[in-house]
């Protein structure tokens, strides 16, 4: 019998909410002229953030660290090895800025990691759709660029964040096709909405920059109650599996 999964919850969302932003910030910030260390340093505490509160959810802690022994088969273990690599990368990067598009790289490979994640969970019907990669790398990278917009309003950023609006539509569009979920439609319409009012705004800040705040605010609430829905709300158990997505054991 179907059921919604048990195995994460809110704080395995904020993971994939604060993280997906926090990655996608660091590669926006590759397209800033001069990248603030402050920018940095909040892509950090973002990744931080979520790996966290998705440790917070193991029932043994220490057990955790058993996430780092399986690098062949578990997208868990790439996504933390990601996540060892972009720490220093993104530090460093802080002193030396030619080591950005190093960090930001390592960022993409975390984006990604997470992506494959969801993807690997083949009895959820709503998390296993091919579809669902493209769906949380362009949202990531969308609620990014928002937030590197609190930085600054340079046209590249600008034109990275239309590109990742534009793409964020497109994959939730092909996402919704082959996936049937009346859990996310709510969640899928607001989100497709905080796109268009982002676009808008953005072609507003011509006349008001303070408008690049205001669409960067729609994205990254969209997104993040999009992906909240998406953990917690659609997903529904199709069989069980001889492994779950878990970091350590209750």
């Amino acid at each position: 019998m179907s059921r919604l999964q048990n195995y994460w919850d809110a704080r395995a969302a904020l993971n994939f909410m604060l993280g997906g932003t926090g990655a996608g910030l660091m590669i926006a910030l590759v397209f800033m002229q001069a990248p603030s260390a402050y920018a940095i340093a909040l892509s950090l505490g973002l990744i931080a953030a979520g790996l966290g509160a998705v440790w917070l959810e193991t029932g043994r802690k220490l057990r955790a660290l058993h996430v780092l022994f399986n690098p062949v088969t578990s997208w868990m273990t790439r996504e933390s090895f990601a996540a060892l690599l972009l720490f220093p990368l993104g530090l460093g990067s802080i002193f030396v800025p030619e080591g950005l598009p190093f960090a930001a790289a390592a960022a993409a490979a975390f984006l990604y990691c997470q992506a494959r994640i969801l993807r690997a969970a083949k009895g959820i019907p709503a998390w296993r759709a091919p579809e669902i990669v493209a769906l949380i790398a362009a949202t990531g990278l969308a609620e990014g660029a928002g937030l590197c917009l609190l930085f600054t309003q340079e046209g590249l950023v600008l034109g990275l964040f239309a590109l990742a609006l534009i793409a964020r539509a497109l994959a939730w569009s092909r996402y919704a096709a082959a996936v049937k979920s009346a859990a996310l439609e709510p969640a899928g319409k607001l989100a497709q909405i905080g796109t268009v009012l982002a676009l808008l705004l953005i072609l507003a800040t011509l006349y008001l920059r303070e408008a690049a705040l205001l669409a960067a605010i729609a994205v990254i609430a969209t997104g993040w109650w999009l992906k909240f829905a998406l953990v917690t709300r659609a997903a529904i158990q199709q069989f069980t599996l001889p492994r779950v997505p878990v970091r350590g054991t209750r």
